[in-house]
């Protein structure tokens, strides 16, 4: 376990402002309550170790008085112990959930705004399945982070505790060497801390590589998830080029790099079982067999061997803290990395789109009811050219075709909407919002009304409104189905998807419109029925088509060539 000081800098900034939130005062109370049943954990500890000891001194005393009075005590012990364990866990459980909650919260506001869960993707970095270190990375980040906290700080009260009581009961111990006798104070508590510093030591030369394991580990199970979840959404394309011998050899390479993953980390983890399985038993006899000469020359009572044993145990139990927790700090770390890089690259992405850069595109949002291109030039990633400098203004009502590459089209409408900021000069945007129509719209899975209605509520629209426009596009016998849930990507074909895109566009009457090969599942003359009717219900729109429809051009009145 090795850790830099900017591992913990940067831990403490992803996650330290959820102390300092908006509901700090009950965030602070739920820690305070935490801290004090641990402390209570920790008197019940010890007064086990005083029970036992009593207990073991009743027995061998034979005394039927002192037993019963033990099993009385027991019973008050044991109700104690289920209340405070209960308490504990249930505190423990809702601070954990509540920081979760809150950084999960915090990380999908960062990722989900202003298109930057698709700018990121062109960032390098370690931010690769986002869905994956939100989901599972974040829940362990925070839960394991509470659960080590936890029990460190349950381990150095317990440490503090039991070192007084075991350096009691060790009393002196005389060193005869033959030619001098040195008295050893405490031999105990030496024999416990160099008991746990070997086994610790050894844990940490046995763990070092279990980090990396784990984060490998990680990362290419996300790989398979993602692969998989990436198949069942464009299962029906996949099943129309009869794909999937394809995917299945995709699948099975994916899942060799989560065997060879596994066994990888199996292998770290058996060194470290070898040794928590050793020392587990070594810790029950050791501590009995090092103060049982004690005992059988009658300097301790039975009650004091027991006590003395149970201490050390306690004692050496605390101190073996690194090499217990060595998988889930292991663990812990890999999944804060994993948070940290979709953190720090949405950072850098920000820091891209903040800083005044004279080749990238600059937005600029006007009162005049106008969309022009000053100087404009787009260039790829990696700073080819693909748009030469061009000056234009579209006005509302306008008709405009644009050709040439497809993909270099496509990135003229990603730079009007800022999400593509690789070029240089100005896109003046107009006061109104532009509506960009994708060649397949994005239909999330619910009812088919609030899947039509999105962005926007259900409520939003009325129910003559909806059937309306799907009886304009015909789908009017979808109207049925309007409280029907479902997966509508997979349930609709590709037509019935680009003709709710339409729908949609009639219900939010924009006057911008940019249409990217929107309608290119439908034949010539349906696709041109579907142009008019756009320009029929929306006369003073301006739209920006791009097309493979020859059509087309007669429609339009003005063309750009890209």
């Amino acid at each position: 376990m090795q850790f830099s000081n900017g591992f913990f800098i940067q831990f403490i900034r992803l996650a330290g402002p959820f102390w300092h939130s908006e509901n700090k005062s009950t965030i602070r109370s739920l820690a305070l309550a935490l801290f004090m049943l641990t402390l209570l954990q920790i008197g019940i500890a010890v007064v086990i170790t005083v029970w036992s000891a009593d207990l073991f001194n009743a027995l061998e005393q034979r005394s039927m008085t002192g037993l019963f009075m033990q099993i009385g005590l027991i019973v008050l012990i044991f109700a104690a112990n289920i209340a405070v364990t209960t308490a504990h866990f249930k505190v423990k459980r809702r601070l954990q959930l509540d920081w979760r909650s809150w950084l999960t919260h915090r990380l999908i506001g960062l990722w989900m705004a202003d298109g930057r869960h698709y700018l990121v993707t062109h960032i390098q970095g370690a931010h690769d399945n986002p869905d994956g270190r939100i989901a599972e990375d974040i829940r362990i980040a925070t839960e394991a982070a509470i659960d080590l906290c936890h029990s460190l700080i349950y381990s150095l009260l317990l440490l503090i505790s039991f070192t007084k009581i075991l350096w009691a009961l060790s009393g002196i111990v005389i060193l005869n060497l033959g030619f001098v006798e040195i008295p050893i104070y405490g031999y105990l508590v030496w024999l416990a801390m160099i008991y746990a510093a070997c086994a610790s030591s050894l844990g940490w030369w046995l763990g070092r590589p279990f980090t990396q394991a784990t984060d490998v580990r990680q990362t290419v199970e996300a790989n398979f998830r993602f692969g998989l979840v990436t198949a069942r959404e464009n299962s029906l394309a996949i099943a129309l080029v009869h794909g999937e011998a394809n995917e299945q050899t995709r699948f099975v390479a994916l899942f060799k790099d989560i065997v060879h993953a596994w066994q990888r980390q199996t292998q770290t983890w058996a060194h470290l079982f070898m040794l928590t399985s050793g020392y587990s038993v070594l810790s029950m006899a050791f501590p009995i067999l090092v103060s049982a000469p004690r005992y059988i020359m009658g300097n301790i009572t039975l009650g004091a061997l027991m006590q003395s044993a149970q201490a050390f145990q306690q004692m050496a139990g605390a101190l073996s803290w690194p090499v217990d927790n060595m998988a889930k700090v292991a663990e812990w770390r890999a999944s804060v990395e994993r948070v940290l890089g979709l953190v720090n690259g949405l950072g850098q992405l920000e820091q891209e789109i903040a800083r005044h850069d004279p080749h990238r595109i600059h937005l600029k949002k006007t009162e005049k009811d106008v969309l022009r291109f000053c100087d404009l030039s787009i260039t790829r990633l990696d700073g080819m050219m693909c748009v030469p400098t061009m000056d234009y203004e579209i006005r509302p009502g306008e008709r405009v075709l644009v050709t040439g590459n497809a993909f270099t089209c496509s990135k003229l409408f990603k730079a009007i909407v800022g999400l593509w900021p690789w070029g240089e000069g100005v896109i003046e945007l107009p006061s109104d919002p532009v509506f960009f129509m994708p060649p397949r719209p994005y239909l999330p899975t619910g009812t088919l009304r609030a899947a039509i209605c999105y962005p926007s509520t259900k409520e939003k629209y009325t129910e003559s409104a909806l059937a309306e426009a799907l009886e304009l596009v015909g789908l009017g016998e979808l109207q049925e189905q309007f409280d029907h849930v479902d997966n509508w990507d997979g349930a609709l074909s590709r037509e019935q998807q680009q003709r709710l895109g339409v729908v949609r566009l009639l219900l939010q009457q924009p006057k911008w419109i940019l249409l990217q090969e929107s309608l290119d599942s439908l034949d010539s003359l349906r696709e041109m029925k579907m142009l008019k009717l756009i320009a029929q219900k929306l006369p003073d729109a301006a739209i920006l088509t791009i097309t493979n429809e020859p059509l087309a051009e007669g429609f339009h009145q003005r063309r750009i060539v890209l």
